[in-house]
């Protein structure tokens, strides 16, 4: 009894405090049953609390948006107003006016509040729900408001029919969709017509509270920032419910869509001015592709690559059985020497059975099939006294098609002293050079020197690689965990998830480089075996007559290739700024890697080793991670930068014109004007080899012209920039190595040429869709999404995908070119093939 005594007595006490804190306080709290769809004009002070109670039905099939509406009459006023909604299972709270901040912590204040409830799902049928709206203040004068709550038409959002609305940054909208039946992925698009006010858009779960302010809008969901465009791809498994929230936010300043950036004073409470940033905007959700569409979309791609394999092994069964036929027939005539047999076998290089399709594929067999002939034995003797007359063409007759600059190499032009044979001094001061004076290496050497090429390039695949896909998981994971879609430049209007990947069409059409690179891989090693064959067999076609065969740069660029598919696709993981150096890297060395290889072609003896060579390319690509960090706008980077490209060229500009026999050392600026004043000013004696000038003083106004570009326009892109310099000297020596071939009286067969014609027509269309921009990251992530596009093929890739197509048949065909462009010379003698 004495203990429920005290408890009594403590509840008495308790009720009696309560009593008199009641009575102290002077405030007033008073109830009104309010209605929607009505305005109430009030007032409000720290003396009177006004509660408002609404009610509604809720139903379980059916969602209806409640939007309450503030806006603050009163001019002035110290104390804002607080108003607390209190719900079923949530509670809304928001002060007028409303105070949101901006960059370096910029205040902006609105006296316009509206506000949409988030809807809690209900169990049963239909309910009765009450919600309430508090007000209250602490100023002592009154403040004047106004409330409204209304009911929301068409929040719920229907499929494919679109839905316009307003929006501010402190009156943010939120709607419903609800996936159908049989519907697992949606597209949900949000348009505006003008860029700013910038804007973001959100996509949320159904729960409460709903971040729908700028300041918290991220904390929660997928987000992006837009200005025109914002599109976000929505799977269903993502939400357990089987519905979410859109959600629009207009933000208060613009910085992050590429907007200017305003200066103010960062004075202490200063409020600034919000101005009218209301922005009308277009939302609608359309179903995305399903499983069919991936399918196809997997099957043309594998289709297409795969049907090389399948017609390069049709061809080589063709061509191998053909080539057994025509051994028969050359065997059959009594009255053949050997000497003619080997002579008509070797002529018959010309045929003309090549359509475009099996050009790109047949080379696999090349070397065999082009010894082949598809004529009659008796019809080919005329053709093949002549030539048998090419490969025994004179000096004097060669020298007759190269004009003057190139007259004919007889043999007064030889020094006759003994060492010529061993002095490399000697041999390569010779006005007119031939193959035979730069491949007097031992073959041996020189195979292992060039596979060097394949194996370092493999190691270096193995190293760049590993980290590249690590760095890319990790940028997926963090755009799966935060939602933050501003961290990766998709073109989301066709940016297709699987699994975890964000993208996956654009990762998938990168499988060309991998596969066509393998393919050429294997062209070549069938070569290689073919040719090894011969020399065992002591072939003295094989021995001395064509271009010195080394597979080794072959095997690097098959390499390579296959290495730019691998990176690419890790670079579409995730693509941005930081990570584009990945899809360039390899490009940088495959530029390298032909130009050497056409260096090699005739100065077997003299070409970068490849220790030399890779260190040039590593040195590119650290300037090209420079170039991302420090290039924009840096005008000292940029000095830096072209003054070392000048050198650079300068440099390798002398090491190719006196091909390797020059020094750089103290004495060299003594030699050089020694040069100029014995050639230029004593005697005005022209250079001594004009081609080699000619192709120099080019490839140095070039070189110089895009230096002086870069530095006056400083663009953006400097991987792409230096990409350009690279291609541009590609191009540049491709063009002179023709020329020069067509000038010393050899010919472009008709499979090289085909394939050259092949590849330039692929390359243009490649660069068409190359250059339609999707995305860039050169621009703020909501401006790149003003170039997204939908789907142009079969629904599932975009034209970035086709410009991977393009350009992964374009590159194998380059390679082909390059294995092919040379195949004339194979019957004719070293000494009678032109260096140049």
């Amino acid at each position: 009894s004495f203990v429920y005594c005290v408890r009594v007595t403590l509840v008495l006490e308790v009720l009696w405090v309560s009593v008199c804190l009641v009575h102290s306080d002077s405030s007033v709290v008073v109830q009104k049953e309010a209605q929607f769809g009505v305005s109430y004009l009030d007032t409000v002070t720290s003396h009177n609390q006004t509660i408002y109670s609404f009610n509604h039905t809720v139903s379980r099939n059916k969602t209806e948006g409640v939007r309450v509406s503030v806006e603050l009459l009163s001019e002035t006023t110290k104390s804002p107003i607080l108003f607390v909604i209190r719900q079923k299972q949530a509670v809304l709270s928001f002060q007028v006016p409303l105070i949101l901040r901006g960059l370096y912590q910029r205040k902006y204040q609105y006296t316009q509040v509206g506000r949409t409830l988030c809807q809690p799902p209900t169990l049963v049928a239909s309910e009765t729900q009450f919600f309430y709206v508090d007000v209250s203040t602490l100023s002592s004068t009154s403040v004047h408001y106004q409330l409204r709550v209304s009911r929301v038409e068409s929040f719920t959002l229907q499929t494919d029919k679109k839905f316009s609305f307003n929006a501010t940054p402190s009156q943010p909208q939120f709607f419903k969709y609800v996936f159908p039946d049989g519907v697992d992925t949606v597209i949900v698009k949000v348009n505006s017509e003008k860029n700013f006010p910038c804007s973001v858009m959100s996509i949320q779960d159904i729960q409460c509270p709903v971040y729908d302010l700028d300041n918290n809008v991220a904390f929660i969901g997928m987000y992006q920032t837009m200005t025109k465009k914002g599109a976000v791809t929505v799977q269903r498994k993502d939400f357990p419910s089987n519905s979410f929230y859109v959600v629009v936010v207009v933000k208060t300043e613009d910085e992050a869509c590429g907007g200017p950036l305003k200066f103010y004073p960062l004075l202490p409470d200063e409020l600034l001015d919000a101005g009218n940033r209301s922005k009308t905007l277009d939302v609608v959700v359309s179903p995305a592709i399903n499983s069919e569409v991936y399918v196809m979309g997997m099957l043309f791609c594998l289709g297409i690559f795969l049907s090389f394999y399948v017609l390069t092994f049709l061809v080589a069964c063709i061509e191998n059985k053909r080539m057994n036929r025509k051994r028969e027939g050359f065997l059959q005539p009594a009255d053949m020497s050997p000497a003619e047999t080997a002579s008509i076998i070797g002529v018959r290089s010309t045929n003309y059975i090549i359509i475009i399709i099996i050009i790109i594929i047949s080379l696999s067999v090349a070397d065999n099939g082009s010894t082949m002939s598809s004529e009659p034995v008796t019809d080919s003797l005329a053709s093949a006294e002549g030539t048998y007359g090419y490969m025994e063409r004179s000096m004097d007759t060669v020298g007759r098609c190269r004009q003057e600059s190139l007259s004919s190499v007889e043999e007064d032009d030889y020094d006759t002293l003994a060492d010529i044979d061993s002095d490399k001094n000697i041999v390569r001061t010779k006005k007119y050079l031939c193959v035979s004076d730069l491949a007097r290496k031992d073959k041996r050497v020189l195979n292992k020197k060039y596979q060097i090429y394949f194996w370092n390039i493999s190691t270096i695949a193995v190293f760049y690689a590993l980290p590249v896909i690590q760095l890319v998981i990790t940028y997926q994971t963090v755009v799966n965990v935060t939602g933050n879609q501003d961290i990766c430049y998709y073109n989301f209007l066709c940016a297709h998830p699987l699994g975890a990947l964000s993208s996956f069409n654009n990762i998938l059409s990168n499988l060309g480089y991998v596969m066509l690179g393998l393919l050429f891989l294997l062209i070549v090693l069938q070569r290689d075996i073919l040719h090894n064959r011969a020399l065992m067999r002591n072939d003295i076609t094989a021995l001395e007559c064509g271009i010195p065969k080394h597979f080794g740069l072959f095997y690097a660029m098959g390499t390579a290739l296959m290495m730019e598919g691998l990176l690419s696709a890790c670079y579409h993981v995730c693509p941005n700024y930081t990570n584009f150096q990945f899809d360039t890297s390899f490009m940088y060395m495959i530029a390298g890697l032909c130009m050497l290889k056409l260096y090699q072609k005739r100065h077997p003896d003299i070409n970068a080793s490849a220790y030399t060579a890779y260190a040039c390319l590593a040195a590119v690509i650290f300037f090209s991670v420079l170039g991302v960090v420090f290039g924009k706008g840096n005008t000292a980077f940029w000095i830096v930068f072209s003054v070392i490209h000048i050198l650079a060229t300068l440099l390798l500009s002398t090491q190719l014109y006196y091909m390797g026999r020059w020094k750089l050392d103290s004495g060299i600026l003594r030699r050089m004007l020694y040069v100029i004043y014995t050639d230029c000013v004593r005697q005005c004696s022209g250079p001594m080899y004009i081609d080699r000038m000619v192709l120099l003083v080019m490839g140095n106004i070039v070189n110089w012209s895009l230096a002086a570009y870069g530095l006056i326009k400083r663009p953006n892109d400097f991987a792409s920039y230096l990409l350009a310099i690279a291609i541009c000297n590609l191009l540049l020596y491709f063009a002179f190595y023709i020329i020069m071939k067509l000038r010393s009286g050899e010919r472009i067969r008709c499979l090289a040429l085909v394939c050259i014609l092949f590849t330039a027509v692929v390359w243009g269309f490649a660069l068409f869709f190359f250059f339609q921009g999707l995305s860039t990251w050169q621009k703020t992530p909501a401006e790149s999404r003003e170039h997204n596009r939908d789907c142009i093929l079969l629904s599932f890739f975009d034209d970035h995908d086709i410009w991977h197509f393009l350009s992964s048949i374009a590159m194998f065909g380059s390679f082909l070119v390059l294995l092919t462009m040379d195949d004339d010379l194979d019957t004719v003698q070293r000494d009678k093939i032109y260096v140049f």
